[in-house]
C-alpha cells in the first residue's frame, strides 16, 4: 500500500507541472508588458495609460476565470444513484452479467435515466459503484465520476464538466483576448526592435527613440509567445463554441449518446438559443463573469423529441375525464424539473388534429392523450 500511495502522490504532484508552467509564463508576460514595455519603452503618457488600463482588465478576467476553472471541484453523482445495500450485496455476489443487469434495471427504473451503453445496458461504474446519470463519465485522472464530463484538461489539472464548463469557456475567451491585445500592441515595437537587432554594426544603426536596454529581448519574445498562444487557443475556443451551440460535450462529439431509441448525436440539442442558456444561464448580464449560472443540476437534462419511446405507455382517456386538473396531474407525475428546466420546457404541450394532446416531458418522454368520442 505504501509504494502505491507514494506513486499516487508523485503523480498528483507532476500533474501540476503544466499549471505551474502557465503561471510562470503569465507572470513573466505581466512583467515584460508592464515594466519593460509600458514603463521602460513607451514614451507617450496617453498611450501608456490606455495600454495599462486595458491590459489589467483583460489580465484580471483571465486570471479569475483560470482560477475558477482550476479550483472548482467537479460535480459527482448524488447518493440516489448509488445501489441500495441489499441490491449492492446481491450485485457483488452475482457472477452472471445478465442477472447483474436485471438488478441494475430494477434500481434504475426509479431514476431519471434515458441513456444506455452501446449494447443497451444500464451505465454502471464499478470503480465508483454508482449508476451513471445521463452525460456522466468516469475520469481516470480524477478517479471519480464527473457530471456532464467534457474532458480532463492537463493545463488546468482538473476535469472539465458541469460544475466548471462555463469557467473553462471564459478562460479560453479571456486568454485569447489577453494574447491578442498583447500581440496587437507590441507589434509596432517588435518591428522597431527587430529592425535594430538585425544591424551588424553600431555605426550603421539608424537613430531611434527606443531606449537601449534589455526591454528589446522581452518585447521580441513577448510577441512570439503571444502569437503562438493565439493560434492554439483560437482553434480550441472555436471548437468549444461549436460544441456549446450544439449542446454536446467533447465525449459526445466523438461518440454519440445512446438513448432507448438508439444513438443520437443531437439528442440533447434544444436549439441554439436554449443550448447557449444551458451553459451560461438565462441572465445575460452574468454571461461574461466567472460565476456559476449554468442551468439544471447536472443529473438530468432536457432532451429533444427524437421518436416515440417504446418504453413509455400511451394513455387513452374519455372526454369526460380530460380536464385541466388531469393535465396538471399527469405533468406532476413525471420526473421533477428544476426551475431552469421548467423555463426551457414551458411550451412542450402540443395539440393534435385527432382531438388529442401530446405531452413532451424533460426527458423526451411522449405521452399521447387521445379523446375518443362516444358512439
Amino acid at each position: 500500500m505504501a509504494p502505491s500511495h507514494v506513486l499516487r502522490c508523485c503523480q498528483r504532484g507532476l500533474a501540476w507541472i503544466p499549471v505551474i508552467f502557465i503561471a510562470l509564463v503569465v507572470c513573466w508576460s505581466y512583467y515584460a508588458y508592464v515594466v519593460e514595455l509600458c514603463i521602460s519603452t513607451i514614451q507617450r503618457t496617453g498611450e501608456k495609460v490606455i495600454y495599462l488600463v486595458v491590459f489589467h482588465l483583460s489580465f484580471i478576467m483571465f486570471v479569475w476565470s483560470y482560477w475558477k476553472t482550476i479550483f472548482t471541484k467537479p460535480a459527482s453523482p448524488s447518493k440516489e444513484f448509488c445501489l441500495p445495500k441489499a441490491e449492492k450485496e446481491q450485485y457483488e455476489k452475482e457472477e452472471r452479467p445478465e442477472t447483474q443487469q436485471e438488478i441494475l434495471k430494477k434500481v434504475a427504473s426509479s431514476l431519471p435515466l434515458y441513456t444506455r451503453t452501446g449494447a443497451g445496458a444500464i451505465r454502471y461504474c464499478d470503480r465508483c459503484q454508482v449508476i451513471k446519470p445521463d452525460r456522466c463519465h468516469h475520469c481516470s485522472a480524477c478517479d471519480m465520476c464527473v457530471l456532464k464530463m467534457d474532458h480532463h484538461c492537463p493545463w488546468v489539472n482538473n476535469c472539465v464538466g458541469f460544475s466548471n464548463y462555463k469557467f473553462f469557456i471564459l478562460f479560453l475567451a479571456y486568454s485569447l483576448i489577453y494574447c491578442l491585445f498583447i500581440a496587437a500592441t507590441v507589434l509596432q515595437y517588435f518591428i522597431k526592435f527587430w529592425t535594430l537587432c538585425r544591424r551588424k554594426s553600431a555605426e550603421n544603426c539608424p537613430k531611434s527613440d527606443l531606449p537601449e536596454s534589455q526591454a528589446k529581448f522581452h518585447v521580441l519574445f513577448l510577441f512570439f509567445v503571444a502569437a503562438m498562444f493565439c493560434i492554439s487557443i483560437l482553434s480550441l475556443f472555436t471548437y468549444h463554441l461549436w460544441l456549446v451551440g450544439k449542446n454536446r460535450s467533447t465525449i459526445e462529439a466523438f461518440r454519440a449518446p445512446v438513448f432507448r431509441n438508439g444513438p443520437d448525436k443531437n439528442g440533447f440539442s434544444l436549439g441554439f438559443t436554449k443550448n447557449i442558456a444551458q451553459v451560461f444561464g438565462d441572465q445575460k448580464k452574468y454571461w461574461l463573469l466567472p460565476v456559476f449560472t449554468s442551468q439544471g443540476d447536472g443529473l438530468t437534462f432536457p432532451t429533444r423529441l427524437v421518436a416515440l419511446d417504446p418504453e413509455q405507455p400511451t394513455v387513452i382517456l374519455h372526454p369526460d375525464t380530460v380536464n385541466r386538473s388531469a393535465e396538471d396531474e399527469s405533468l406532476q407525475q413525471s420526473s421533477p424539473l428544476s426551475e431552469s428546466q421548467n423555463r426551457l420546457l414551458s411550451n412542450n404541450v402540443h395539440a393534435n388534429d385527432d382531438q388529442g394532446y401530446t405531452l413532451k416531458t424533460e426527458d423526451s418522454e411522449t405521452i399521447t392523450i387521445s379523446m375518443e368520442s362516444e358512439s
